[in-house]
């Protein structure tokens, strides 16, 4: 599978450098299939360091050691400018088998250049997005009523509800290609365009319809299924003759079934109301709290021009997101529609709450001091310009074209809505999941054996990751973040895929649901196929944040930890596991 990135090279090297306008930055690699090779640094780098000999290892003296930052990842030598697509490069998709027509997604092409966005007047009604279920029968009414109102303009509209959902389609499947890269395509998933793109897109779909509504201050309703009061599908979804209900979901998810964030192709959970939504909650507060202290671990990986796309999920983006839309599409059909693959999920008026409350966690996350007091994120954001300056292609209220950049959607006040969190709140904060008793009682202190990477992850795998104790001790003053990379995951693109990763739990089957040992979950949905026949599948990485979890389970002085990848579902390949130390803010 053609990747533009640099790969990564089977070794453990240590750097510690200051950076103009960039963050300090320590980074280690030690893949566990590989003894450590003692390595002399060079008699200058252990002046200043201070380090003796063995702080570093190597198995490849040729080989050079890459650079980390919180504000946009590793150092990339391929690529680099902002993103940017033009409606005459959009072509067709890249679509799964047996996907639903229509199959074409390009929006209209406009008769005019499209106009650089501007930001609503100061003095316009602020738009207030409730929960929807407590937002009360007339505003869900009012949502039903812009949903008929989109559905019944021409196709050829491209503010009509058909064109709306093709929005989705056309900047996930390979539809749209880069600017000045023609070769190379723009998907928005697995990267630091998730939480920006779609905010754009809410923002738009929005203002249609209080267009159509004649309500210039009309909002969307979020589906707020982070918290208990919200965790089942709103009831305004499920009556068969309105029009915000799709027949492409799940029968057996219809109210009032409680929403599984862990939802698993497999089967339901056998639990109580209690049990899923304390396993729902412990699920929010690790992917909010416990994976997310850091930017670039929150937003995704860095996703420039001129390189390969899907370089990396932020931890809500892989999950709970992309759970929630496997747990609402229809999953008796090939691809799961609607909901439940990119090419049809906004055919599902759902879909506009749903990401509503996917843009209220990204608020929640930048406003919420974490639990541990670490720090805030209200002024984390990315001063990236191949970040800020990148640009996506809506029509507006008045059917114009709008080039609106990254940088337009930073700020929600300005962008004239806010979100009333009166009958949603955030309960999973409270939600610190414990550590399990005895779990590996008998091995406590034995390493498993080292597994060589890539392997086929058709089995549990266990494997012992090193992790340099002298450089903790070398930056004990400086605030770490640890973080477990498991890298090269690739898809086939025939199925859905679920794993499971723990860390020291080699009896993982003792750990409850949502235990602290269970560090996260790689959830992927089918991705598109490359001419109608093979899978071009995801190629991509996923980062664990292991601080929080390694010192609630008394595991911070240890030389290693053991993590064991656990596949549920679906075709992958891992390609090896490293540990990287970022500086935090």
């Amino acid at each position: 599978m053609a990747n533009n990135q640099r790969r990564v090279s089977p070794l453990c090297v240590l750097l510690i450098c200051a950076l103009a306008s960039a963050t300090v930055v320590v980074y280690t690699v030690f893949p566990a299939s590989l003894s450590p090779c003692a390595y002399s640094l060079s008699r200058t780098l252990l002046a200043v360091t201070g380090l003796d000999s063995y702080a570093a290892f190597c198995t490849d003296e040729a080989t050079t050691p890459e650079l980390l930052s919180d504000g946009g990842g590793r150092a990339e030598t391929l690529g680099g400018g902002p993103i940017v697509t033009e409606l005459l490069q959009c072509g067709r998709p890249k679509l799964p088998a047996k996907a639903i027509p229509p199959y074409q997604c390009c929006p209209p092409v406009s008769a005019s250049e499209p106009v650089k966005f501007t930001l609503p007047d100061a003095s316009e009604p602020l738009r207030t997005r409730r929960p929807a279920h407590a937002a009360g029968a007339d505003h869900m009414a009012k949502y039903e009523r812009a949903v008929a109102l989109m559905k019944a303009l021409p196709r050829s509209d491209p503010r009509s509800f058909y064109q709306q959902a093709n929005v989705h389609c056309a900047y996930c499947t390979g539809a749209y290609r880069q600017v000045g890269h023609p070769e190379l395509a723009v998907q928005i998933h697995f990267s630091w365009f998730f939480f920006p793109f779609h905010r754009a897109y809410l923002y738009f779909f929005e203002r249609i319809a209080g267009k159509l509504l004649g309500d210039p201050g009309f909002a969307l309703p979020f589906w707020s299924w982070d918290v208990p009061e919200g965790m089942r599908m709103p009831l305004a979804f499920a009556n068969v003759s309105s029009p915000l209900y799709d027949p492409l979901r799940n029968p057996r998810h219809a109210p009032p079934k409680l929403v599984d964030l862990d939802f698993s192709k497999l089967g339901e959970k056998n639990l109580t109301d209690e049990q899923q939504i304390q396993h729902n909650l412990r699920i929010m507060y690790k992917q909010m709290i416990s994976n997310a202290p850091l930017a670039s671990l929150f937003y995704g990986q860095p996703f420039r021009a001129g390189q390969a796309d899907k370089p990396g999920a932020g931890t809500v983006e892989i999950y709970p997101h992309n759970t929630m839309h496997t747990w609402t599409g229809d999953i008796s059909l090939h691809n799961v529609e609607n909901m439940g693959v990119y090419y049809s999920a906004g055919r599902d008026p759902i879909f506009y709450p749903y990401h509503s409350n996917i843009d209220r966690l990204w608020e929640i996350w930048r406003d919420t001091t974490t639990v541990s007091g670490r720090h805030g994120h209200a002024a984390t954001v990315f001063t990236d310009p191949d970040w800020l300056d990148s640009s996506f292609l809506f029509y507006d209220e008045e059917a114009r074209l709008v080039r609106i950049t990254v940088r337009d959607v930073l700020d929600i006040d300005r962008l004239r809505y806010a979100y009333d969190d009166d009958g949603a709140g955030t309960p999973w904060l409270d939600a610190r999941p414990p550590p399990t008793p005895d779990v590996n009682r008998e091995r406590r202190g034995e390493l498993p054996e080292s597994v060589r990477f890539p392997v086929l992850l058709n089995a549990t795998v266990t494997t012992p990751v090193r992790r340099p104790s002298v450089l903790r001790r070398v930056t004990e003053n400086v605030d770490l973040e640890e973080v477990l990379v498991v890298d090269g995951i690739v898809t086939d693109g025939t199925s859905t895929v679920k794993f499971d990763v723990f860390v020291n739990a080699r009896e993982h089957e003792k750990v409850e649901l949502g235990g602290r040992e269970m560090a996260g979950s790689f959830v992927c949905l089918k991705h598109h196929m490359n001419d109608g026949e093979n899978g071009e599948g995801v190629e991509t990485t996923m980062r664990l944040a292991l601080s929080e979890i390694l010192k609630d389970l008394g595991a911070e002085e240890d030389e290693s930890v053991a993590v064991t990848l656990v596949p549920r579902y679906g075709n992958v390949r891992i390609g090896g596991l490293r540990i990287e130390y970022i500086v935090g803010e």
